[in-house]
């Protein structure tokens, strides 16, 4: 039975890291592909990575290539191409740049894979994979963003920091656009079962929350040439392990609404049950008056940058 075939679109630092966890898990084989001007990188990182194979002791093949055909067939595309953001940038001031970007990766993608469950993580995130979705007209199933995992890493994190307990007991989740804006459900965040409203003061909590809600960029400011690399490409692995092995996660992804939480046709985070059929199910709850409130003006952010597509 031949390997699932997993397609890696950016060679760059985010990509590099997703071909070693998903080569790690022997989720299938990897295939780093980057422009002809990079080509050299791709191919050097998964020969580098092939060679470390023989001491991890995973049986994954990895191929470096600039050519797209290379791609067909591929059972998960997980795109990172365009240009991260430096000091001072908010996501949104890459779209023009990473919308050239992500316009030709599109049509190729629909070309040699249009089947493939196809996961951005090209910012900003919630305009890229809704014109991901516009150029390829792939399905609200197939196509995805990956934003809530990261972000909720990020809040989990500085639970776990603050509190001193393990990271394994903390859970919880955020809701809306992979921006300043970005909803961490608070009430609903627990410790080993608690509440964390029972654990750490309103104020406190607040500046969790802050914190979580410009947690790329701090780490752009202490990176200074670049963006995050690690967690998110291990968010995005989470998503195409739920889907390859049809694990049916509850995972907080960027995708398709449709009237869930009072939104309609906007690429936007929710909790999803991610399995065979890719994105299986939103799940829904009810919000607070302030969470809606939060989650509209979340919405707001989104809507505005997804105009500016012009898709």
């Amino acid at each position: 039975m031949a390997r699932p075939k997993i397609g890696l679109v950016g060679a760059g630092q985010i990509g590099g890291n997703l071909a070693l966890l998903a080569a790690q898990k022997e989720l299938g084989d990897v295939i780093l592909f980057d422009i002809p001007q990079a080509e050299g990188m791709a191919k050097g990182k998964a020969l580098d990575m092939q060679q470390l194979s023989t001491v991890e002791r995973f049986d994954s093949r990895l191929s470096g290539t600039s050519n797209y055909d290379d791609l067909a067939g591929a059972d998960v595309i997980i795109i990172t191409a365009g240009i991260p953001r430096k000091p001072g940038m908010s996501r949104e001031d890459l779209l023009g740049t990473n919308l050239k970007i992500m316009t030709d990766v599109a049509t190729n993608l629909k070309r040699v894979c249009p089947d493939a469950f196809m996961i951005n993580i090209a910012n900003p995130l919630d305009a890229m994979v809704y014109a991901l979705k516009q150029i390829t007209g792939g399905t609200k199933q197939k196509i995805v963003g990956m934003s809530g995992i990261l972000d909720t890493a990020r809040f989990k994190s500085f639970i776990s920091m603050e509190l001193g307990v393990s990271m394994k007991d903390v859970t919880g989740f955020v809701l809306g656009g992979h921006g300043d804006d970005m909803v961490p459900i608070t009430r609903l965040t627990t410790v080993g079962g608690v509440p964390v409203t029972e654990l750490i003061p309103p104020a406190r909590l607040e500046e969790i929350v802050t914190r979580t809600r410009k947690g790329g960029a701090e780490l752009v400011g202490l990176y200074k040439t670049g963006s995050a690399y690690f967690a998110p490409a291990a968010a995005a692995v989470e998503m195409a392990e739920a889907y390859l092995r049809d694990q049916k996660r509850v995972l907080p992804c960027c995708v398709w609404l449709e009237g869930e939480f009072g939104i309609n046709d906007l690429y936007f985070g929710a909790p999803v049950v991610v399995g065979a059929d890719g994105i299986e199910k939103v799940v829904t709850f009810e919000l607070t008056d302030d969470e809606k409130a939060a989650v509209a003006k979340s919405e707001a952010s989104v809507r505005k940058t997804v105009a500016e597509t012009k898709l």
